[in-house]
């Protein structure tokens, strides 16, 4: 069972900031596009952001200039630095590794932006 360990969701007001991470195992984690999605209260599922094992990046328009994905090889980790935030910025936010057709979810970190 591959495991995703996300942190550092939690409550923030609006214009603030907040870093998650996610730990996977190096063997997904040197092959796998690992990437953030996130899920509001009676919405879809939607992509964030997304960061390929060689470093290329794409993001949701929503987010663009806002937040930033990043990669520590070294530490098999991905962080999601989200800076001025907003109140439509609160879900649940979770890690995925993809590759083909092989999926794999963390369990999920809240972020609520709220004053």
């Amino acid at each position: 069972q591959v495991q995703l360990v996300e942190s550092g969701g939690g409550l923030v007001q609006p214009g603030g900031s907040l870093r998650l991470s996610c730990a996977a195992p190096r063997s997904i984690f040197s092959i796998y596009a690992m990437g953030w999605y996130r899920q509001a209260p009676g919405k879809q599922r939607e992509l964030v952001t997304s960061i390929t094992s060689g470093g290329s990046t794409n993001y949701a328009d929503s987010v663009k200039g806002r937040f930033t994905i990043s990669r520590d090889n070294a530490k098999n980790t991905v962080y999601l630095q989200m800076n001025s935030l907003k109140p439509e910025d609160t879900a649940v936010y979770y890690c995925n590794a993809h590759q083909g057709v092989f999926d794999y979810w963390g369990q999920g970190t809240q972020v609520t932006v709220s004053s």
